[in-house]
């Protein structure tokens, strides 16, 4: 006698794209089987939004039962559906794409389409209990497409910078492409003062953001701009309940490569925010050259183990992350003193050579001097 299915839970799975998003809505039962009950696709537009929750409502035969959407973080695509949603009040969840497509192929699933990864998502949301997804406020959205664009223009300006170079070094220069290339380093240098004054000020004005970035700021070579891409790309490290999360979402996890007899390099996964460790490679050069401690202790004790400068940085970078997380986790301001104790305790490696990379003026300047700048 074939049991009566009866649903726990709707679970509707959503892939995202840049004109249309494909559904998939399905029910899962107490004995963990799971139905597809409707699959359709809608315009990624304010009108296909509406018809969205219209034929969700229609499909969710019963009432009562919780209904969970998930969807994957596509670029910024979903953010208008999810943020719909949940000013509606629904218990809305984004994973990462990297997840989704490990669930993906734990089920054994070879084809990819966008109904299929609809469809995958409505299973994985039904059987597995995920996050709520909180929306970032607007401020911190504004503050982080801010110190977004002031990075892009950074590497923007290294490019232009090395194709001047390249012409300056020829055989012949065209003085008219020269003349339209300085003046475009002009005008992106003028863009970035004007961004990073635009950071400063959105810092100064929240009082909160304020008094954190300057209890922060006492680690001499951590300057506004490191702890404003820090909070800007973690949401003021909100997702996070503890330290190896942070380090994981950041690609500061370590992963090893042993069989057997067989033992390969040990490395950084890198497989997270690549714009959280671009942040944190100036600021851990500036650490040292300033022989902060205990930051330029773990150096030395690196570069004597490794012999590897860039894997000294490299720690020195995890080390500050996790620094700064449990400073603005805490509140507290960073106690110079108490780490120079701490450091005290390890023997310094005598002889090593220090790498002195020039001072950024803005990592170095305070809140109120660039505001008023």
């Amino acid at each position: 006698m074939e049991t009566v299915f009866t649903p726990l839970k709707y679970g509707v799975g959503i892939d995202m794209g840049k004109d249309k998003f494909h559904a998939c809505l399905s029910a899962i039962d107490a004995c963990g089987q799971i139905k597809i009950r409707a699959t359709h696709h809608f315009a990624n537009s304010p009108k296909g939004r509406t018809e969205f929750d219209r034929w969700c409502a229609h499909h969710q035969k019963d009432k009562d039962l919780p209904v969970h959407y998930l969807m994957e973080a596509t670029g910024v695509y979903y953010e208008h559906l999810a943020l719909a949603l949940h000013q509606k009040g629904a218990y809305v969840c984004v994973v990462l794409p990297q997840k989704a497509k490990y669930y993906v192929k734990a089920l054994g699933i070879k084809t990819k389409t966008d109904g299929v990864d609809a469809q995958a998502l409505a299973m994985m949301v039904c059987q597995q209990r995920l996050e709520a997804w909180r929306p970032i406020s607007q401020a911190m959205y504004e503050l982080r497409q801010l110190t977004r664009q002031q990075a892009d223009l950074q590497v923007f300006k290294t490019k232009v910078s090395n194709h001047l170079m390249s012409l300056e070094q020829g055989m012949y220069q065209a003085k008219a492409v020269k003349k339209q290339m300085t003046k475009l380093l002009a005008e992106i240098d003028q863009q970035i003062a004007e961004c990073e004054k635009l950071i400063a000020k959105a810092i100064a004005d929240n009082t909160e953001w304020k008094r954190k970035a300057e209890q922060i700021g006492v680690i001499k070579g951590v300057g506004l701009l490191t702890i404003a891409h820090l909070i800007t790309e973690t949401n003021e490290f909100a997702l996070f309940e503890n330290q190896r999360q942070l380090v994981s979402y950041a690609g500061y996890d370590v992963v090893e490569n042993q069989s057997g007899k067989r033992v390969g390099k040990t490395r950084i996964s890198k497989r997270g925010n690549s714009r959280i460790r671009h942040s944190l490679h100036m600021a851990a050069l500036m650490v040292v050259r300033y022989e902060q401690r205990p930051f330029v202790g773990l150096y030395e004790r690196v570069i004597e183990r490794t012999k590897i400068k860039m894997k000294g940085y490299v720690a020195v970078q995890r080390k500050l992350l996790t620094l700064i997380y449990a400073l603005w986790k805490k509140d507290e301001k960073y106690d110079g003193d108490f780490a120079n104790e701490r450091q005290k305790k390890v023997a310094p490696t005598e002889g090593a050579t220090l790498h002195r990379p020039q001072v950024n003026v803005l990592e170095s300047a305070n809140i109120s001097e660039l505001v008023e700048s």
